[in-house]
């Protein structure tokens, strides 16, 4: 079984932007270089020494706050900067780990999170990906899947609101469902499949609007029978991996 890269995502800051990669080296046992390195935990936040990973429910995110799901971000690693884009925002660029950025941030992201939430109250990073898996993670959307679920609602939908790492194309609808304890290989990079991804009200906002406006977990459970799109993985073996390159399914 054999697919192609179509594209490949990260997401410097959790939750808030998303930029698009020609190519990226990934580690193992890594998440994609700079995804994730930072979160935004809220003012109910419950982060113990603040050195360990904790569950998503202790920051800012689209599941609670949709718009921050329009938010574009651009990360010069070079300089340790990440430039955040919004439809109702200037744009801003800070670097995330100068505390006398924080404030400009915070001021900036509160105005795209409800008022009736737990608001932004500072920018957190604990020397790995801050991903919804307590093992850091990349993950895999396949397109077809996606395509499925289009055709069951009828309408298009952007495929940044699942927040993929890669987006692959070439297999069937749902294929991946099958994945678990398989490997993936593209180019000398390998990955293992460990869980399936189950989805948020995140994934019902518009990424170039920010507001809600598709049922998606609906969609997927009235079809389907499950809120899933979508499988996580962990990288056991180094490599470059390039859009358009061959994704083989492994044993």
């Amino acid at each position: 079984m054999t697919g192609t890269v179509a594209s490949i995502w990260r997401h410097p800051i959790k939750s808030h932007g998303r930029e698009e990669l020609l190519r990226v080296q990934v580690a193992a046992g890594q998440c994609l270089p700079f995804d994730r390195k930072w979160a935004v935990a809220h003012d109910a936040a419950k982060l113990g020494d603040g050195a360990q990973w904790v569950p998503c429910t202790n920051f800012s995110r689209g599941a609670k706050a949709p718009k921050l799901m329009a938010i574009s971000a651009a990360m010069d690693e070079g300089s340790n900067t990440v430039t955040l884009t919004h439809p109702a925002q200037p744009g801003l660029t800070i670097n995330p780990d100068r505390a006398d950025d924080h404030e400009r941030f915070l001021n900036w992201v509160t105005a795209l999170s409800p008022e009736n939430r737990a608001q932004p109250a500072r920018l957190v990073t604990v020397g790995r990906g801050m991903t919804d898996t307590d093992f850091e993670s990349v993950s895999f959307i396949n397109m077809a899947s996606h395509r499925a679920v289009e055709k069951a609602m009828d309408r298009e939908l952007d495929p940044t609101r699942w927040r993929g790492n890669f987006l692959i194309e070439g297999f069937a609808p749902w294929e991946e469902r099958n994945w678990i304890g398989k490997r993936l290989r593209i180019g000398e990079a390998e990955f293992e499949v460990r869980e399936h991804i189950t989805r948020c009200l995140a994934t019902t906002a518009n990424p170039a609007t920010g507001e809600r406006d598709a049922d998606t977990l609906g969609a997927l459970k009235s079809n389907w029978g499950h809120q899933d799109c979508g499988v996580y993985a962990v990288v056991t073996k180094p490599g470059v991996v390039v859009r358009d390159e061959p994704v083989e399914v492994i044993t």
